[in-house]
């Protein structure tokens, strides 16, 4: 069994409820009623039912719960929570009343009143607009102050001698853009835990850079190497129990040879299978490298540190990629 398919049968075990905000995009229903056929999750869509009818008229809607905005008896309880969240920004009764009406935000406050266990949207919304929902009512987890994302990378079937786990973890690819020490540590600690309860695997977290241990400096120009030295004691200090370190350049965490040379007193070095990246910029380089040249297959972005489950899509998703973003957010679900 893959990887893929072992998080879909988790998923199925665990039955959550996920709320779907685009019923508007043929392949969000065809998703939906996909992981209702194979009782993944249980699936609310959020749309009009004659409009569905009309984008994608050979799916077949049983067992989807269809839920409008402006016809739900649940809009104006929702306004009512937004208002309370937003009102110290200035927000107005009548404004949140307005704005409980658009797809994504109704799917954030379903979210936040615990009435589904997660949040899938990006279909056809922007990165922002499916995300700023999430952080203006369900905002972050305790202890964490960044949200962040992550891909889990899957190996090729002739595994990587370098990742005898078949599958690692690298973050932030997506969201942030040049994450500052601070970031960096939150983006490590919320990495470990999407690497335990998604990917199966214990952690053993590599702080990335272009130099190890010192080797490296960059002070006269972007001050990167002192900023992930930073970020890894930080990170070691939030979560102590963890197997972190770094800097590392990627040879160093990986290869045992390299590690055991440039970082002997590593556990880590030589071994990693998180991999957090000083900036966006090296992240989505790394990963789609990976996934290009190395055959590997990337699921995500898998968005983390929110209070609740809620992930972004691509506007270039299949419909077998919202499926399996629907598994994983399944499987986030406390």
């Amino acid at each position: 069994m893959s990887l893929l398919d072992e998080i879909k049968s988790k998923a199925a075990a665990r039955k959550k409820t996920i709320v779907l905000c685009e019923g508007e995009d043929k392949r969000v229903i065809e998703a939906a009623a996909q992981i209702t056929r194979e009782g993944i999750a249980k699936i609310v869509l959020i749309g009009n039912e004659a409009e569905c009818k009309k984008i994608a008229p050979e799916v077949k809607l049983d067992g989807i719960t269809l839920v409008d905005p402006l016809t739900s008896d649940k809009t104006a309880v929702y306004a009512k929570l937004l208002y309370e969240a937003r009102k110290a920004k200035g927000m107005t009764e009548e404004q949140a009343a307005e704005q409980a009406k658009d797809r994504t935000m109704f799917g954030a406050l379903m979210l936040k009143a615990g009435d589904v266990d997660g949040y899938v949207s990006g279909a056809c919304h922007s990165t922002a607009n499916t995300l700023r929902p999430g952080l203006q009512v369900v905002k972050t987890a305790a202890g964490i102050k960044t949200v962040s994302s992550c891909f889990i990378m899957i190996a090729p079937d002739n595994k990587n001698p370098y990742n005898p786990d078949g599958v690692a973890v690298f973050a932030d690819c997506a969201i942030n853009i040049e994450p500052t020490a601070e970031q960096l540590a939150d983006i490590a600690v919320s990495s470990a835990k999407t690497a335990r309860s998604i990917a199966g695997i214990e952690p053993r977290v590599a702080m990335l850079s272009f130099s190890t241990k010192g080797s490296g400096n960059d002070d006269k120009f972007t001050q990167t190497v002192s900023k992930v030295q930073q970020a890894t004691a930080l990170a070691k200090a939030m979560a102590p129990e963890l197997a972190l370190d770094g800097e590392f350049q990627f040879d160093a965490a990986v290869a045992p040879e390299v590690g055991k040379l440039k970082a002997p007193d590593s556990k880590v070095a030589g071994h990693a299978n998180v991999f957090v990246f000083p900036n966006i910029n090296a992240g989505n380089i790394g990963y789609k490298i990976a996934q290009r040249f190395g055959g590997y297959m990337a699921i995500g972005p898998v968005c983390q540190g929110f209070a609740k489950p809620l992930n972004d899509l691509s506007r270039g998703c299949s419909v077998e990629d919202i499926v399996a973003t629907v598994a994983v957010t399944a499987l986030q679900a406390e």
